[in-house]
């Protein structure tokens, strides 16, 4: 149960090559395998995961094994993590940038198509978020993470109401500065 068939290193590196494999191949398939927008994708990442499950720790079914290879996974995640928290060059590089979709309401196909996204997966998409068409959309883009940012042409009533809100609340503010301000110059001609 708890005995190696093989060498630590080679226990360690296993997912880290894996990982990084895995990393360069989610990035040129696309932002959509993210997403997870139907069942077919869904069914890719999991099958996905069973793949690499040997390559990571070999036929090696110890429970020591199984703890290197979880390590190793979660250990070139972190250092992943770390690097590219310092670096936007390499965040770009590795995450890729967002992609519009829908500008203005008008939709890009040429995105879309990029995207390997159907116009009514999009539509499902802006449906969730509270909209009845692209015709209500001002910006739509797909997010290097797979999820999807949606603007509004107009701002909506809590919006409004929001920044009306704060508009008050800094007009309230100045109106005591300029109280205090009296009150102090006041005090001190006393």
């Amino acid at each position: 149960m708890f005995q190696l068939p093989l060498p630590i290193l080679e226990k360690l590196l296993r997912p880290v090559i894996v990982y990084l494999v895995l990393v360069v191949l989610l990035r040129l398939f696309g932002k959509r395998e993210l997403a997870q927008l139907n069942p077919f994708d869904l069914v890719v990442l999991l099958s996905l995961s069973n793949t690499v499950q040997n390559a990571i720790i070999g036929e090696d079914n110890s429970v020591t094994g199984g703890i290197i290879g979880a390590f190793g996974l979660l250990g070139i995640n972190w250092l992943v993590v770390r690097v590219l928290f310092r670096s936007k060059k390499l965040t770009g590089v590795f995450e890729g940038r967002a992609t519009v979709l829908i500008r203005d309401g008008q939709l890009d196909k040429r995105a879309m198509e990029r995207e390997t996204l159907t116009r009514e997966e999009l539509l499902d998409v802006i449906h969730r978020q509270g909209f009845q068409g692209f015709h209500q959309v001002h910006l739509c883009e797909l997010e290097p993470n797979g999820t999807f940012y949606v603007e509004a042409f107009d701002p909506s009533v809590s919006d409004k109401r929001h920044d009306e809100l704060l508009t008050r609340l800094d007009a309230l503010q100045g109106e005591i500065t300029v109280l205090k301000s009296l009150s102090a110059a006041r005090g001190a001609s006393s």
